[in-house]
This record gives structure tokens, sequence and C-alpha cells, in this order.
């Protein structure tokens, strides 16, 4: 059984460098473009079912896709919601450094662990009910960097960008990472775009962090 998760499409916020966590934002037109492109792509595969995380941007990413695709409708999984950043949420990184030192801790942010605890399970659970199949789920950067320390920290990966797609098999109630940037979507990548990490400044600190 194959999982293929889909980073949503850009918005404003991401443009903005902004954080935005649990804030729902929505697409912008390039985010639109993009979410168009990754259906493409994604198009050259049979799919046997598509689900979102339900802020607007992953629903939306979904939609696009799954019209792209051949798929009905997404199907809400609020699991994959993305990870909340408390306080931070809606500020640059020269915001927030004029506030909080790098070793202060953000005021609700949620962490990566509790991150896994509510992201992984789920991912599981919807692939032992889908057997055989292969499935795409539009989530978060936040989201999608958690599953991969969780189940690859030892595979070096690259941005995470808006509209990747990143592939991943079930086996005996585990997650293994096939590809990150799958080779179906080594044309997204000349869509350009910031990373997720250059986009969100507390994720940048918690990657240089030792």
């Amino acid at each position: 059984m194959f999982i293929y998760l889909v980073r949503h499409g850009e918005t404003d916020w991401n443009l903005q460098r902004r954080i935005q966590g649990s804030t729902d934002i929505p697409l912008n037109e390039t985010g639109r473009a993009q979410a168009r492109t990754t259906g493409a792509l994604l198009a050259r595969r049979q799919w046997n079912g598509i689900f979102a995380s339900p802020l607007s941007r992953a629903m939306e990413t979904a939609e696009i896709i799954a019209t792209a695709v051949g798929l009905p409708a997404p199907t809400p999984l609020a699991a994959v919601v993305e990870r909340n950043y408390g306080v931070a949420e809606g500020h640059t990184a020269e915001e927030i450094d004029a506030v909080y030192s790098a070793d202060v801790e953000v005021p609700g942010r949620e962490t990566r662990e509790s991150v896994v605890e509510r992201v992984l399970p789920a991912l599981v659970k919807l692939a032992e009910e889908h057997h055989g199949e292969s499935i795409i789920v539009v989530a978060h950067g936040g989201v999608i960097a958690a599953v991969l320390a969780a189940v690859a920290s030892d595979h070096p990966h690259g941005r995470i960008a808006n509209g990747s797609v990143h592939s991943f098999r079930h086996d005996d109630g585990s997650l293994t990472l096939i590809d990150f940037d799958d080779p179906i979507e080594e044309e997204s990548e000349r869509q350009g775009g910031d990373d997720f990490t250059a986009q969100n400044a507390l994720a940048r600190r918690e990657s240089a962090a030792p």
C-alpha cells in the first residue's frame, strides 16, 4: 500500500515568509497553479483515493488534484492539520527574533513529537483501511517534516516545496520512505518557490539545532 504526501500550494503568507501553522490562510494564484501542475503529474498514475487536512489551503489543493486525477472530492483528515506554532503564527522571522531568542520557547508551539503522535498513527490507520491501494494525502510542510523525522531520520532531504510529492510504503503497521521528491515530482521542482524552512523561521531554528 502506498501513501503519497503532497504539500499544499503557495499562500500569501508563504510568499511573505510568515509562519502559518494552524491559521487558515487560502491559496494564492501561484498556489493554485502549483496544485494544477502537481495534479497533472499525479495523473500519470492510478489512484484509489485522496485525503487532505481540513485547512483551506490543503483542501483546495486536494480538490484541484482530485479533478486532475479523476477522483471524487477529497475526504478531510483532521489528524494531518498543520503544526500549531502558537503566538508565532502570522509573524516573520524578524518579528519573532525581536521578541523570542533562539533559546526561548515560543508560547503555544506544538512539539514535533506531538505532531508525530497524532499524524503517524492516522496515516498507518488510513493505510490499513486501504490495503493494496495507492492514495494521496495533501498536508503541510510541518507535518511532512515531522513524518520524515520519525520514519527516515537517517535520510537527508532537501526542500519541502509547495506542491512537492513524497512517497511512502506501508508494511506491517509502519511507514517507510520510498522517495523524498518522488520521481513523478521532478518536473514540479522547476516551479521554483521557497522551501518550507525558508518560509517558517521556527522550523528553520529547529532544523539548525544540534
